[in-house]
């Protein structure tokens, strides 16, 4: 990190800590002595996501979040819970530097975590997500969910 007083090349970090999702850094440099604040930020690639209609739009963290939330209204899964699982989405992304995926893809990622979260919750969202038009659809997912439970 190059001072920005007298751009000598290297300097050092007397403090560091969490500050709003940064990691904020004191840094001195050796050369003339005064001292600076950096912010470090984790930049993470833009996740497009291939739509049914065959559009591409950037991942909205906040869509994918409303629509955890119908699935999860009035049931005991928390806050954290659901953030939780929107984080790991998220980072499985990243963590692969993958910038393309399909609606289908995260879909089956949520359900995967609801599943193990609670099933009233995993049922709702599939009935919105696979589309259910029928009473055998949802008999069908509960006979799935009753079965593996046994």
């Amino acid at each position: 990190m190059r001072c920005p007083f007298c751009n000598y090349e290297d300097t050092r970090v007397i403090d560091s800590r969490p500050s709003e999702g940064k990691k904020r850094r004191r840094r001195e440099c050796p050369k003339c002595g005064k001292r600076f604040t950096t912010y470090e930020v984790v930049e993470k690639p833009q996740l497009m996501v291939y739509k049914r209609d065959g559009s591409f739009e950037p991942f909205d963290r906040q869509k994918l979040i409303k629509g955890i939330q119908n699935a999860i209204k009035k049931r005991p899964v928390s806050v954290d819970d659901m953030k939780n699982l929107v984080d790991d989405i998220e980072n499985t992304f990243a963590n692969k530097m993958q910038t393309e995926t399909t609606t289908s893809e995260i879909g089956d990622m949520v359900l995967m975590g609801l599943k193990k979260l609670d099933h009233v919750a995993y049922v709702r969202f599939a009935s919105v997500y696979k589309d259910f038009s029928d009473v055998d659809s949802f008999i069908q997912i509960i006979t799935e969910l009753s079965d593996k439970k046994k």
